[in-house]
């Protein structure tokens, strides 16, 4: 174990180089098509669709404490991606204030912020 940190320290690669939002930048957004075809009704036609998933999903992760920032920021890009609005969203982490608290929903919120902030196009 030892050795191998030695060699990532070597590469620049050491724990103090790692970044919770530096990973997250590696992992591109799906195109809408592809989830679709791995999350939605593409192999499941009377299923859920992709963004309908994406908000489930993004309610779990508040449910959990938003304590995931990387994956409810990576999930609100995704759900977008998919078509969601970002009053889709915002109606998704409010309604989990019930189940979740208001600490958790006003956590999550902030973290969609982050991704919302800037996607004027997706007010509605």
């Amino acid at each position: 174990m030892k050795q191998a940190q030695e060699m990532a320290k070597s590469f620049g690669a050491g724990p103090e180089a790692f970044s919770a939002k530096g990973f997250e930048d590696m992992w591109p957004t799906m195109p809408k098509e592809a989830m679709e075809m791995m999350f939605g009704q593409t192999l499941n036609k009377d299923g859920l669709d992709a963004k309908t998933r994406l908000l489930l999903t993004l309610a779990g992760l508040t449910c959990q404490g938003a304590q995931a920032d990387a994956a409810i920021r990576q999930t609100v890009r995704h759900a977008v991606e998919a078509g969601a609005r970002n009053q889709e969203i915002v109606e998704t982490l409010t309604q989990m204030s019930v189940f979740a608290g208001i600490p958790a929903m006003t956590r999550a919120l902030e973290l969609a912020k982050d991704v919302l902030g800037d996607k004027e196009d997706n007010k509605t």
